[in-house]
């Protein structure tokens, strides 16, 4: 992809460029990351440090002092991410929120194939960037979103405990000495503390059910004031609540209960249009339910939530499970709006790794890798908020094609 500017657009970027400016130590690392910044927004199909090296200084001397400059800035460089990407996040904010509001955070996480085991964090997992176990690195992210727009602000890399009890690994790949190992949820947790300490717009919480089947997560989101609605497993228990909030018959998985209550019990709703035209529906159904533990009891939540099932037609069960606190904060046809809206991550991922190099990253190092992925950051910021200054949200249309209907 080559990112186009004209003279105003430059404009923008300088400004852009005088934010991020004030968080580098120097001349030197503010040129460093304007150079890095221009070479994962232009052109080419690699987006290392090689090939945008070579791109911006042609020669073979100065092609080579380049790398060694830019390898300087992202594995030596001693800048901080958090602040860096604290601003690309306000200056994406400010531009996203012209028209809508900042109400969604999405926790997610995508992977990094890679070759060899010298890469930090690298290990034999499971990653739905390739659908199965690979050898690669995983990301955890914390996005924000509106209706019509999504930008990451924050990103963790995840590293396995046989990387933290390595102390050799550790020191070649310049892990920090106080790092102790952290799982996907505890990296999701931080950066959500993180964001929330900052100041950063957002109500509710939506993640899959990596993150959503943990109490824990459940819980602290809940007690920093978030709304949630999060994706559960299909075998994951639940006690079904009657009108007088007490527990009903017995704990059923959260397909079982779908299937009890039966498809007359699900309601069409559509909640935008497709890529082909169409609206997207499926059909949903709402019921108050509490979790059970593993023993079976019902576990005592800080409130009652609801689960929100999804049954689409031709399927012979229900296929998707939602734990959420918005039923009486919000219209059912707008939580299903609103869960819906986590699919955008996946679209961002894919851009930030086909068009800015996300994944193309090829040292080994934990500063290197978190300094690439800050840069991207504010590649993408900068990328959202240009489009939403040229493309404003026509607003209306959404909201109005969202509705329930009787399953037919």
């Amino acid at each position: 992809m080559t990112y186009e500017m004209n003279e105003a657009a430059l404009a923008r970027i300088d400004e852009f460029f005088s934010r991020i400016g004030k968080h580098l130590r120097d001349r030197r690392q503010r040129a460093s990351f304007a150079i890095y910044t221009f070479g994962l927004l232009g052109d080419g199909e690699r987006k290392s440090v090689e090939p945008i090296a070579a791109r911006a200084c042609p020669l073979p001397a100065d092609c080579k002092r380049m790398q060694n400059r830019l390898l300087d800035f992202l594995s030596r460089g001693h800048w901080q991410d958090w602040p860096i990407r604290l601003e690309a996040a306000r200056y994406a904010i400010e531009a996203m929120s012209m028209h809508e509001k900042v109400h969604v955070w999405v926790i997610d996480d995508t992977g990094f194939l890679k070759q060899g085991r010298d890469s930090v964090g690298v290990h034999r997992q499971y990653t739905g960037s390739a659908g199965k176990k690979a050898n690669c690195q995983i990301g955890v992210s914390l996005s924000v979103a509106t209706a019509h727009a999504q930008v990451p602000i924050d990103f963790e890399l995840y590293i396995p405990e046989s990387w933290t009890s390595d102390p050799e690994r550790r020191k070649k790949a310049r892990v920090p000495e106080d790092y102790v190992f952290k799982t996907k949820i505890e990296l999701a947790l931080d950066m959500i503390d993180r964001a929330a300490a900052a100041g950063i717009p957002g109500d509710v919480i939506l993640a899959d059910s990596a993150y959503g089947d943990s109490v824990t997560f459940r819980g602290c989101a809940r007690l920093l004031g978030f709304d949630i609605a999060v994706g559960i497993r299909a075998p994951t228990k639940v006690w079904l609540l009657g009108a007088d909030n007490q527990v009903k018959g017995q704990a059923v998985s959260a397909q079982q209960l779908g299937m009890q209550l039966g498809p007359k019990a699900f309601r069409r709703c559509s909640w935008r249009e497709g890529t082909n035209g169409k609206m997207l529906s499926s059909r949903f159904c709402f019921r108050r339910v509490k979790v059970a533990a593993d023993d079976g009891s019902p576990i005592d939540e800080r409130e009652e939530l609801w689960l929100m099932m999804e049954w689409p037609k031709g399927e012979p069960t229900p296929t998707k499970f939602v734990l959420t606190s918005l039923p009486g904060r919000m219209a059912k046809k707008q939580i299903v709006r609103t869960v819906k809206e986590r699919w955008k991550t996946e679209r961002v991922y894919q851009e930030m790794k086909g068009e800015l190099g996300l994944d193309h990253y090829e040292g080994r190092s934990y500063p290197g890798w978190h300094h690439h992925v800050t840069v991207a950051i504010c590649c993408y910021a900068f990328i959202v908020s240009e489009r939403m200054k040229a493309f404003p949200p026509c607003g209306g249309r959404q909201s109005a094609d969202c509705s329930f209907t009787s399953a037919a």
